[in-house]
């Protein structure tokens, strides 16, 4: 494990030839090789990798177990030589009983011998015809390739300060597999052994599977199954590979091509700590049960640089699949019309009012609102849209909050500001060519009062806007934009404000509205607060407070995950690799901890909201925190 937490794993599927122990020795021999070369801690292979798993009726031949058995040790002998751990499949004799099994082999000895405990007897698997179940049998020792071993199904290993745990292919297809009793006794790892034979959508079946024990056990699940060199007299193996993280697939090997294949991943070892930690009913499990833990100690150089094989998502709010991002877009947008919909109906209230300012956050708002009236059956003349033009308001955000206003039939309302706020300079001595934080609060709270007056006058709520990004860095004014009667937007970080907006944009009929919408997506964001530039925003968000989509990664994985400032850095620069340096990395990070930490009092001072993902800063809700608490070991984890 590495110094940030990462476990580099792999799956390998090597050709076999079937009851050819000695030639398939040689191939998981050399894949171990390969997968130590890509600094791999770990592989698996295989169910029955060492014989092949189709040998049917051979597995009652003494020769062919004594040939597993001489071709076993070679693997050991080897593996002296090669800084991995190899969990292969072996048949193994004991007791007068066949055994399906798992060995674990690592520094020239075997750490363990695991057997499989549920042996499938139903269609085209015939096991019982050869192996007995391993369920209950407890730490014993048994002789194979002329050393002592640890034999049961109570065995995890500690793999470099990693806790492991193996199950063999039906172990995973049963109600209550043996990785979730592992799981609850530590095990963060689990090596899956597999002979799945093809069949039409299985597949399909197989990833929800392994996703699913994922999740729920909070673990890293590696999954390799036969393929090339099986028998096809009856089945067809395609060798497939996957490597799966607390629900999440990171990689997989492809199916049905010729030759061998290895599938490596960096797992989140950290993550998986963080997760259990989180979820207090994690070790709330009512399968007991005691393991052995098998230590195994080899030199292993963590410390050598390899590649990091792990895809960083740069946008973790937002799909990157076309189609799971409009799934994912469309439900978050119910949620947000279902939530405003039941505060309307509780407070009997039927008119809305919202500041329409021609930016993303007022235009999603808008357009919840829209859905929502047209869920209940409200008329929506009954939204009350007022676009209240300013000191920095440019023609063109003022042009396309006039157009969604108009075009989406809601009732208008423009209310300009500069002489209210021209007076309130004066009635407060400010100077209005200093431009300073008094210069634009004031023009927040102006609007704010406007907003919050006319829904007092039309008997209506005012809908906030301010979104998650905004939340978390404090880019608010208290008590300005920084209040309303229900926020929509209070969970939704600005990347995926960004793209709810251009969903709407993809799917909306009416040509102008979605022109408008588009156009809104491609402005720059700004609170148009300082005065207009030849009629251009002069006031960039981005350029003051930093990129978004830095800011969104490093709210999602600092907040949701927990992860040390250290941590998220050497992430973001795998993330953003090519698009930022790391001195614009680090100092944004820098500056979103900075503010983070000093603005946490307008968090524990906001409306309510629906949450609609992982992470929400509502103090009703996801996040807790003081609003005095120091910075400090935050910034220097980053120096360290």
């Amino acid at each position: 494990m590495n110094e940030y937490g990462y476990m580099k794993v792999a799956a390998a599927v090597p050709n076999v030839r079937v009851a050819d122990c000695g030639y398939n020795a040689e191939r998981i021999t050399a894949m171990m090789r390969q997968a130590a070369e890509r600094g791999a801690e770990a592989v698996v292979f295989p169910e029955l990798s060492v014989t092949g798993y189709t040998c049917g009726d051979l597995f009652n031949q003494s020769a062919l177990l004594a040939a597993a058995e001489e071709a076993a040790g070679k693997i050991v002998q080897a593996s002296a030589e090669i800084p991995i751990t190899a969990v292969i499949g072996i048949p193994v004799a004991v007791n007068d009983k066949l055994y399906n099994c798992a060995a674990v082999i690592a520094g020239g000895e075997i750490a363990g011998i695991v057997p499989k405990s549920n042996i499938p007897n139903y269609s085209e698997f015939y096991e019982m015809r050869w192996f007995a179940s391993g369920a209950g049998i407890e730490k014993e020792t048994v002789t194979y390739c002329g050393e002592d071993a640890d034999f049961g199904s109570d065995l995890l290993f500690d793999i470099g300060g990693v806790r492991c745990g193996v199950e063999i292919c039906e172990d995973l297809w049963v109600p209550v597999p043996p990785s979730s009793q592992m799981a609850l006794n530590g095990a963060k790892v689990i090596f899956n052994l597999s002979a799945s034979p093809e069949a039409a959508r299985k597949n399909d079946y197989l990833r929800q599977l392994i996703e699913q024990q994922s999740a729920r056990t909070l673990t890293a699940y590696v999954y390799a199954s036969a393929g090339q060199g099986e028998s096809s007299t009856d089945l067809v193996f395609a060798g497939n590979t996957i490597i799966a993280e607390c629900g999440r697939i990171l990689a997989s090997g492809e199916r049905f091509t010729d030759g061998e294949r290895l599938t490596v991943a960096d797992i989140d070892i950290e993550l998986t700590g963080n997760e259990r930690r989180r979820r207090n009913t994690f070790s709330a499990g009512i399968f007991e049960k005691e393991y052995t833990i098998e230590s195994i100690e080899y030199e292993n150089d963590t410390d050598t640089k390899h590649a990091f094989d792990r895809t960083v998502d740069a946008h973790p709010f937002v799909p990157s699949n076309k189609s799971r991002c409009n799934e994912h877009c469309r439900e978050i947008f119910e949620i947000q019309s279902l939530g405003l919909a039941q505060r309307l109906r509780h407070t009997g209230c039927k008119c809305a009012v919202i500041g329409i300012s021609g930016g993303l956050d007022s235009t999603l708002a808008l357009l919840v609102a829209v859905r929502t009236f047209d869920r209940l059956g409200l008329d929506r003349k009954g939204i009350i849209g007022v676009t209240m033009p300013g000191f920095g308001t440019t023609d063109r955000t003022y042009n396309n909050a006039l157009t969604l206003m108009h075009e989406l039939g809601i009732t208008m309302r423009e209310i300009p500001i500069r002489k209210a706020c021209e007076q309130h300079f004066a009635d407060i001595g400010l100077d209005p060519s200093r431009r300073d934080a008094a210069y634009e609060n004031s023009q927040a709270r102006e609007r704010t009062q406007i907003l919050m007056d006319t829904a007092n006058m039309e008997g209506g709520m005012v809908i906030g806007t301010g979104d998650l990004s905004e939340a978390a860095l404090g880019w608010a004014t208290y008590n300005g934009d920084h209040m309303s009667m229900y926020n929509v937007n209070c969970s939704i970080p600005k990347t995926l404000v960004r793209a709810l907006v251009s969903n709407v944009a993809d799917n909306e009929p009416n040509a102008k509205v979605a022109a408008a919408l588009r156009d809104v997506v491609d402005t720059p964001v700004s609170p148009e607060l300082l005065p207009a530039d030849n009629g251009e925003i002069a006031q960039k968000t981005e350029d003051l407070v930093g990129p978004y989509e830095l800011h969104d990664f490093f709210i999602f994985n600092i907040l949701r995950y927990g992860f040390s400032p250290a941590k998220v850095e050497f992430l973001a620069r795998n993330a953003f690799r090519g698009r930022y340096d790391d001195a614009t990395i680090r100092k944004w990070l820098e500056i979103f901890i900075r503010r983070f930490f000093a603005q946490q009092y307008k968090r524990s001072a906001v409306p309510d909201g629906p949450k609609v993902g992982s992470v929400s800063l509502s103090p009703r809700g996801d996040w807790r925190m003081p609003s005095d608490a120091s910075a400090r070991e935050w910034l220097e984890s980053i120096e360290k």
